[in-house]
């Protein structure tokens, strides 16, 4: 019986999520090319064995993945040459950035005359769950397209859903956004009460836990809460980004929102105050100071 041919893919963005991810690629022995804005960024995966592009047309791969904050900044990047790069390679371009299920549909369209495909795979698990491959995966596209992605999938996710055509991915991630929104400022706003109370938040914390309040939320958020410690992860800029594409989701499902026009105000304040490129727990900022 032949073996499948070893699948090429490309990693275009090496920041907190894209990162560990080239690294398991790597470490799952995947051919792999990196791209970053910030060469030196990408040069420390050298060693490990990763081919540094110098550009966007030297990364072209069998599989290219998008780890970019939206679909706007991967356009910019998609020149004549790299269009042309990917088309002659016959690249699978498998966008997994947070964006409105329009953006990544108008995307496919644009690309397909250039004989690129084009998947939405946008993910969630944080930081923890690139580092130890357990993702979870929301995939719109061909399902040829997805049969063909899987192996690097089944490398970089737990969880590998295929939701249906290309953008409903999209949509189940923006979903995912207003639940972990909400999550985190329910807590937050529960810490906040809890501190001006008098009780100990590492014992809330364990109550919370061990309840029906658990959450991977939760979980993964604890330290960051009870420290202050807003360093990235998930960035407030972005979490403002997902619920505005969520909101132009919900009108367009026509879809009764009450709940993330408030999420979408409170985060939007976090970023007024200066935390816009911290993690987006610094929302507990937001329950640390008496009503005006």
């Amino acid at each position: 019986m032949s073996k499948s041919p070893v699948l090429s893919v490309s990693v275009l963005g090496l920041g907190p999520m894209g990162m560990p991810m080239a690294r398991n690629l790597l470490a799952a022995g995947m051919p792999t090319t990196v791209w970053n804005r910030t060469r030196a960024t990408a040069e420390t995966l050298a060693a490990d064995g990763a081919v540094v592009a110098d550009s966007v047309a030297d990364a072209a791969a069998d599989i290219v993945l998008s780890v970019l904050p939206d679909v706007a900044p991967l356009r910019a990047l998609l020149d004549d040459g790299a269009r042309a790069a990917m088309g002659a390679k016959g690249t699978l371009l498998v966008v997994m950035s947070t964006t409105g299920p329009e953006e990544v549909r108008a995307l496919g369209r644009d690309l397909a005359p250039h004989g690129i495909r084009v998947l939405d795979a946008p993910m969630s698990g944080g930081v923890a769950g690139a580092a130890d491959g357990s993702l979870s995966l929301m995939i719109g596209g061909d399902a040829d397209d997805v049969a063909r992605a899987r192996p690097v999938f089944e490398v970089l996710g737990g969880t590998i859903i295929h939701l249906g055509d290309l953008g409903t991915g999209s949509i189940a991630k923006l979903s995912n956004q207003i639940v972990v929104a909400g999550t985190l400022a329910s807590i937050a706003e529960a810490f906040g009460l809890a501190r001006a109370s008098g009780i100990d938040l590492d014992q809330l914390a364990e109550v919370l836990g061990g309840g029906l309040a658990a959450s991977a939320v939760l979980s993964q958020k604890r330290d960051k809460l009870l420290s202050r410690d807003y360093s990235l992860g998930g960035s407030t800029d972005n979490q403002v980004k997902d619920l505005l594409y969520a909101t132009t989701a919900l009108g367009q499902a026509e879809v009764s929102s009450r709940l993330t026009p408030v999420l979408l105000e409170a985060f939007q304040d976090v970023v007024a105050r200066g935390y816009g490129q911290q993690d987006h727990t610094a929302i507990q900022e937001l329950f640390e100071r008496p009503r005006d």
